[in-house]
């Protein structure tokens, strides 16, 4: 779909073309699903060289070995996981009874909920489209999916080979700018995922609610990372750098501030700096570090930095190399001492800016993070298991990670989702699956039962077995 203007009919004429294709076929066997995973899986693998020349083109530059590992394998492995695990996912699944309602028998039974609509961000245009999909899929769903206006070449390449992977009532692409997005996001889908700012979830949200669409916001924030007083420094460092680098900190869970022990500072300056200079050698042409998406993103990052340092605030470039505007490189920089109001330390960076503040005692490290919105995503570097529990159990996000950044993504056994400000619902693995499902309670009532004793009229015997139920 390739007009400039939305065109709501043909929206609406797509959604029903696969709403009528779900009513033909509303439970999907399980050969059937596996069958849609394993040639979406054939069409990533068998295109990711072709995807990942479109993704650098889009950026500018992007690392052909960080797009393999960040976008396709990470799919790949989800997408093993529900082959290997959706079979037993779509069995009923026994529930206790009480003793009052038996010998009736209680089950949950998994249905796909119909249409599912998926909007794509740009920063992993393919992972974020294709992640959804399958637990979409795995689930027994249809899908029309919304790519990303800011990555052009990647988004019309991928609807050319979801095209010629599934039928067109069954998964299908949509492109096209905000409007559009705007339009798809109005739709009555049966469900609706959204990866992108907090800003846009907002509208997102007030478009679904329209018709009552269920949603699921993947939104972002600040996520922060703590260095304990027990870890192990310089490996906290590296790990950190390896999170904020990777697609130049154009992450949702990237590391977005990072407390460290007082006093300290200086010392993460210079193993950061350390590091960098392993990681990206000759930063000035290495060809793994990416650039900012886009002149406005550039734009919009510096003048955070320049904001921060009006206001106090000491910028600490990671790398000789000077920020480049025509190739859109934006070095790696930390910032000590920017004051709590500037806008570096309110909105979500979404780039290679790396605030670093002091604390004092573990307390202060809690408090700083629990007085904000809760985010999408909490790193915790420290040994001692007592820290390690009192962290997880103190503050709440998204997810966590302990002694790594950014990896609990790749563990497709675990939910991914935010909370609060940050998101709402989750999918990946199981809880994908029980997303995209309508998980049906039924009760089954034996022939022969105590219905009757409870039936009006309500005389002597009724009350007299209340009495002895509301004894138990």
């Amino acid at each position: 779909m390739k007009n400039d203007l939305p065109d709501i009919a043909a929206l609406d004429a797509l959604l029903g073309e696969q709403r009528q294709a779900y009513l033909r076929e509303p439970y999907p066997s399980w050969q059937t699903r596996a069958g849609h995973l394993k040639a979406l899986r054939a069409m990533l693998l068998d295109n990711r060289d072709a995807l990942a020349e479109a993704m650098n083109a889009d950026f500018g530059n992007r690392s052909k070995g960080e797009i393999l590992l960040a976008e396709f394998f990470i799919a790949k492995e989800e997408i093993d996981a529900a082959l290997k695990h959706g079979k037993g996912w779509m069995r009923p699944q026994r529930r206790s009874t009480n003793k009052w309602l038996m010998p009736a028998r209680a089950r949950v039974v998994p249905q796909p909920l119909g249409v599912v609509g998926i909007i794509v961000p740009w920063n992993y245009p393919v992972l974020l489209a294709a992640g959804p999909l399958i637990s979409a899929l795995t689930a027994g769903n249809r899908a029309m999916i919304k790519m990303s206006e800011l990555t052009p070449r990647t988004s019309a390449l991928f609807e050319q080979l979801i095209a010629k992977t599934f039928s067109r009532d069954h998964v299908a692409v949509v492109n096209g700018d905000a409007q559009v997005a705007a339009a798809f996001s109005s739709l009555p889908f049966d469900h609706l995922l959204f990866t992108g700012s907090t800003k846009v979830g907002h509208d997102v949200m007030r478009a679904a609610a329209e018709h009552l669409t269920p949603v699921t916001l993947e939104l972002g924030g600040k996520s922060p990372a703590i260095i304990g007083p027990h870890a192990r420094f310089d490996y906290a460092v590296d790990s950190l750098l390896g999170g904020k680098t990777l697609n130049a900190g154009q992450t949702c869970i990237a590391p977005d501030y990072v407390l460290v022990p007082r006093g300290k500072e200086q010392a993460f300056i210079e193993r950061a700096r350390t590091r960098i200079a392993k990681m990206y050698p000759d930063f000035a042409h290495n060809g793994d570090y990416t650039s900012i998406i886009s002149d406005r993103h550039y734009a919009r990052l510096q003048r955070l930095a320049d904001e921060a340092v009006e206001a106090g605030a000491h910028v600490h470039p990671l790398t000789s190399a000077p920020a480049d505007p025509a190739t859109r490189r934006f070095p790696p920089t930390v910032l000590t001492n920017a004051p709590d109001h500037v806008t570096v330390m309110q909105e979500e960076i979404f780039g290679p800016l790396l605030p670093v503040i002091p604390y004092d005692t573990l307390d202060d490290a809690i408090a700083w993070i629990n007085a904000r919105p809760r985010p999408l995503a909490l790193y915790l570097y420290d040994d001692d298991r007592a820290t390690v529990e009192r962290v997880t159990r103190e503050t709440i996000a998204g997810g966590m990670a302990i002694n790594e950044t950014l990896m609990h993504i790749a563990c497709e056994s675990l939910p991914f989702g935010g909370v609060g400000a940050s998101g709402m619902g989750a999918y990946h693995g199981y809880e994908g699956f029980a997303t995209f499902s309508q998980m049906k309670p039924v009760l089954a009532q034996a022939r022969f039962n105590a219905r009757g004793l409870i039936a009006p009229p309500y005389g002597k015997r009724f009350h007299a077995l209340l009495r002895v139920m509301m004894k138990f």
